[in-house]
């Protein structure tokens, strides 16, 4: 220790004569300044911090697979025992020759200097220990203002380095100094570190570097813009054989192998590492990861230094991105909806893994860039919300029926709920979350849809009839079906909630999807239906390790129940039927699957929306330029024409194709069984013309209960011959609290016999009675608003 400080004193007075000679003339009072100013040296701050300088990160997939590098500076950090000898000796024999035997500043080298400032020439020979003192400083600068203090040529800049240097000294051997310098220097051409400009002119690790090239890569340091290999190679080959003549001088090598090495050409083999997203052969969920980690405050305190940390961290980035699932959803997009088709449409899709919110996949078929105007290139990420890259979201047509359902069975209504479901229907009385009253609303089925069908919830849904799905949202109240889609996750893609918008709270076709929202968000809603009932936030990204900080971050699953288990596998069971005679029936993948088209009014987007108990999966195809401008009739897409493009005619293919290839060697799962708490799964009945009559049956139809107790209406309608489910969930109404305010389907409606009948009872609370639970409580929007399509 004695040893050691009294080094420090005898350094700190040669330096303080030193600076003494760099800063004053050739004058007298010469030996007064030097010792005020070495007194003045050992008393300034000497503890520089120095960490790893800036490195690679890397995006991983799940199976360890490179997605992308991300850097602010293309270095990989190295151990000097991994640095060729060759290098080691070139860049002490051209940049510090007495770098082992000096104490952080080389005497001889620093009087040399001192002579040249006072001739006014502030450059001068700093050893390698005061070069990484700069180097250091300036990486370390987070402001312009830092950054140009560190860059300053002034005798002060100086004389902070030559203090710096000797306390670096102290602490750290010249071996963890020489290897800091050499992962740090800057190598030109975009090359920092000697592995980094190892790899980028000679594509081999340090440790092989030649004699030749590491002469050529030692002499780059000094001007490493004047002696670009690239741009100036007569240059940099002159300089390369200064430092084979420096060599020679130190003794590393023979002045016959420095001339052998001088023969060499230059033999330059260029790579540059790709840069970002944009290279990836996964670019839009590579941005999608990027804005994760700048988004969220967990990794830093704002947008820029969390963007900072990203790009220079050297972080692993380990991912949820499944390379099985997103290569078959890549072949499915771009063989459905090729990239560069004229008609300009995109198809987005999104894979999640139910139970975590593990995004499996994410493809668009659309090249990753930033000339919009270039046929079939993009920026944004039309598969996610646009806070996260993506675009303000579409219209997702009837896939949106199947959160009404899920509100329909958490309060209570059996499959058997029915409706007379026409070709065209009137509701009013809908009661939107805001208290207002919604206009009248006149939805109507499209296609070969037969008028006075009555449908309960297993053939509705087979069907996809709006005029069904209609009465069943006035039914459960239009309020309960946007909260129970904010409970699925489901928000439009703006970021704005369904329930705090304007345009939302006024618009009564919710149950058709007339609300804009993203891919991920529908495909995390159906992985709650596929998990019981489990809703997990989306989740890209698994691990992150910091390599400069030596941490590591482990990001777990946010999962919570969202709704009943029954209520998920009710949903489950009611949206596996589309596959049985239903609007999915051509789209199964040899494995229990459910599932739900979509097609927007006038076809302006078309979805498909489906799962497995292992994958659930949304597909989007449109045009981003504005679907209801440039809708999904009479188009040609690749060398295919359509008249109209329904959910099953594409976007169905497309999930279906992704799911087949995803689950190739994943063992097969069953659906869960239709739980027994919703009744029978039997599609209605109606009355043959023949049949004999019944007292459900006759004339009368179902018998007018409304008002009366709870069990004197149960045993009225038991005698008229039907069942009778009393819901659990009581509504506002003028009858008294605990008597009937409502029955479903309404008083008069003939049913055949057995079947079932709805009953609400009152909580006391509302002013006003109707023969539906939600006549004074529900929202909606004017009856021009767009809607979804039956059939879809």
């Amino acid at each position: 220790m004695l040893q050691r400080i009294s080094q420090l004193v005898v350094v700190g007075v040669i330096a303080g004569l030193l600076v003494a000679a760099l800063a004053l003339p050739a004058v007298g009072g010469l030996g007064i300044t030097a010792r005020n100013v070495a007194s003045g040296f050992l008393d300034m701050p000497s503890n520089l911090e120095t960490p790893p300088p800036p490195q690679r990160s890397t995006i991983y997939d799940s199976e360890g697979g490179v997605i992308a590098e991300i850097f602010d500076q293309n270095r990989e950090l190295v151990e000097l025992d991994d640095v060729s000898p060759l290098m080691v000796d070139a860049i002490l024999a051209i940049e510090d020759a007495r770098f082992y035997e000096h104490g952080g500043l080389d005497v001889s080298g620093t009087l040399r200097a001192a002579v040249r400032t006072m001739g006014g020439n502030t450059e001068g020979a700093s050893s390698i220990t005061q070069q990484y003192v700069k180097n250091v400083q300036i990486e370390a600068a987070t402001s312009q203002e830092e950054l140009d203090h560190a860059r300053e040529e002034s005798i002060a800049r100086k004389i902070r380095e030559l203090r710096y240097a000797v306390a670096l000294e102290q602490r750290m051997s010249k071996d963890e100094i020489l290897e800091g310098y050499l992962n740090i220097a800057y190598f030109s051409d975009g090359a920092y570190g000697v592995e980094s400009a190892a790899q980028h002119f000679f594509q081999v690790p340090a440790s092989d570097l030649e004699l030749h090239q590491a002469a050529t890569i030692a002499g780059l340091v000094r001007y490493p813009y004047l002696y670009n290999p690239r741009f100036f190679p007569d240059q940099t080959i002159e300089r390369r054989n200064v430092v084979l003549d420096r060599m020679v001088a130190t003794g590393a090598v023979t002045e016959a192998e420095a001339e052998e090495a001088k023969a060499e050409g230059m033999d330059l083999d260029l790579d540059t590492p790709p840069n970002g997203c944009v290279p990836s052969d996964q670019p839009f969920f590579c941005d999608y990861v990027v804005q994760e980690i700048e988004q969220d405050e967990r990794f830093g305190p704002n947008e820029t230094e969390r963007a900072r940390w990203l790009r220079t961290a050297g972080l692993e980035i380990h991912t949820t991105l499944d390379p099985q699932t997103q290569e078959a959803g890549q072949a499915a997009v771009d063989k459905w909806v090729p990239r560069e088709n004229e008609s300009r449409k995109v198809a987005a899709e999104v894979v999640i893994e139910p139970g975590t919110g593990h995004i499996l996949g994410m493809v668009q078929s659309r090249n990753y860039g930033p000339d919009e105007s270039k046929l079939g290139e993009t920026s944004i990420n039309f598969a996610t919300d646009a806070d996260r890259g993506g675009s303000s979201g579409f219209q997702a047509g009837s896939t949106f029926k199947a959160i009404t359902l899920a509100a329909a069975l958490d309060e209570g209504l059996p499959f058997s709920t029915s409706f007379n479901s026409p070709t065209s229907v009137s509701v009013s009385g809908q009661r939107s979350c805001n208290g207002g009253t919604l206009a009248t609303w006149t939805p109507s089925n499209s296609g070969d849809t037969r008028s006075n069908t009555t449908h309960n919830m297993v053939s509705g849904t087979k069907a996809s009839s709006n005029t069904y799905f209609a009465q069943l949202q006035r039914q459960v109240g239009i309020c309960d079906v946007m909260e129970m889609a904010e409970t699925l996750g489901l928000q439009r893609a703006d970021g704005t909630k369904f329930t705090e918008n304007e345009n939302s709270l006024a618009n009564s076709s919710f149950t058709l999807g007339s609300e804009e929202v993203s891919p991920l968000r529908v495909s995390n809603a159906y992985a709650t239906f596929a998990s019981g009932g489990m809703y997990c936030e989306p989740q890209a990204i698994s691990q992150i390790e910091d390599r400069q900080s030596g941490t590591t971050i482990d990001i777990e699953p946010e999962c919570s129940r969202a709704i009943d288990e029954d209520v998920a596998d009710g949903v489950a069971y009611l949206l596996s039927q589309t596959f049985n005679g239903g609007t999915a029936s051509s789209l199964g993948i040899g494995r229990p699957t459910a599932g739900k088209t979509g097609t927007t009014d006038g076809s302006a987007a078309a979805w498909f929306a489906g799962f497995t108990p292992q994958m659930a999966g949304a597909v989007f195809v449109g045009d981003p330029r504005g679907p209801q401008q440039h809708p999904l009739r009479n188009v040609t897409i690749g060398d295919r024409h359509f008249g109209v493009v329904y959910g099953a005619t594409i976007p169905g293919p497309i999930w279906q194709e992704t799911m087949r290839g995803a689950h190739e060697g994943v063992e097969v799962e069953q659906l869960p069984s239709a739980p027994g708490r919703f009744g029978s799964t039997s599609g209605p009945r109606a009355p043959e013309p023949d049949d004999e009559a019944s007292p459900a049956s006759d004339d009368g139809g179902v018998p007018n209960v409304v008002g009366q107790p709870e069990n004197d209406a149960v045993a009225a309608l038991q005698a008229a011959g039907y069942s009778v489910n009393v819901s659990q969930t009581r509504v506002r109404s003028g009858e008294p609290e605990g008597s009937v305010a409502a029955v479903n389907p309404d008083p008069g409606t003939r049913l055949p016999e057995g079947a079932t009948v709805n009953v609400f009872l009152s909580n006391g609370g509302g002013t006003a009675s109707g023969t539906g639970p939600d006549e004074d409580w529900l929202p909606v929007q004017p009856a021009h608003l767009p809607h979804g399509r039956d059939g879809d």
